[in-house]
């Protein structure tokens, strides 16, 4: 698999999962992304230690690892070898999960068929486990959103992040446009999956709820991701908007 393969694979998949974004007519469908947000957990062949070396054969270099543990998670940004789209990979830690969700949730993704659990595709497969029942589904999600998601949703792209600038546009003018369009931002730097520098402007814009049926046939609406929004605070720097997103505080060696 070639990097602009796999692209196309997070994006249909992303897409089929987000209707709305992909109706969007308010920048040009090839503008670039700043950055793709992909969710994942450590365990087996979904660890991010175990999927990195996969994203580097497509191209993709570990820059910058954060560690946030009041959120349970592990983050590491991947860039490119052009000006492409980053990756910021997150990854929960299940150790940071109670006993109950933790075992339910280990159980589900040691019920993936071997077949989908190998190969350089696993994060735009869709879940590659047995759907949950809902029970299961609000215990995860009550002892950890993203473990809730990660149930249903598998190991796969959550958000897309834009920058305005590099749209030719800023924050207040596409803020009004996505609000015209149906989807309503937030400016909370806590949305979104993961904290956000205050060298950012930022909305996230969650998209419609997806009815899903659940393992007992049972049919129920959950939130499936959204879109992102950023601007550098300060226009003069040189760095990529998605290199100032996570705070420093946060930020630890990369080995």
């Amino acid at each position: 698999m070639q990097r602009e393969e796999f692209v196309q694979q997070l994006w249909l998949d992303y897409i089929h999962r987000h209707p709305d974004i992909g109706a969007l007519r308010l920048w040009p469908t090839d503008a670039p992304a700043e950055y793709l947000t992909l969710l994942t957990l450590n365990h087996g062949p979904f660890a991010a230690r175990e999927l990195t070396p996969s994203l580097a054969r497509l191209g993709y270099r570990p820059m910058q690892r954060y560690a946030m543990a009041d959120r349970g998670l592990l983050v590491t940004l991947l860039a490119p070898a052009d000006d492409g789209a980053w990756l910021v990979l997150a990854e929960l830690q299940l150790g940071t999960l109670s006993r109950a969700p933790r075992d339910s949730l280990t159980q589900l993704i040691e019920h993936a068929h071997p077949r989908d659990s190998r190969g350089q595709d696993l994060l735009c497969r869709g879940r590659p486990w047995p759907m949950p029942d809902w029970q299961t589904y609000r215990m995860l999600h009550g002892a950890h959103p993203l473990a809730g998601w990660l149930a249903v949703m598998g190991p796969s792209m959550h958000h897309a992040g834009y920058d305005c600038e590099r749209l030719d546009s800023d924050m207040v003018t596409l803020n009004a446009a996505m609000e015209q369009a149906g989807l309503s931002g937030s400016a909370d730097r806590h949305h979104g999956v993961l904290p956000i520098s205050p060298l950012l402007e930022y909305r996230f814009y969650p998209t419609g709820s997806r009815r899903l049926a659940f393992a007992d046939g049972d049919e129920h609406r959950i939130d499936p991701g959204g879109l992102a929004l950023v601007q550098k605070c300060l226009s003069d720097d040189h760095e990529r908007a998605v290199e100032l997103l996570l705070p420093h505080h946060t930020r630890c060696e990369v080995s």
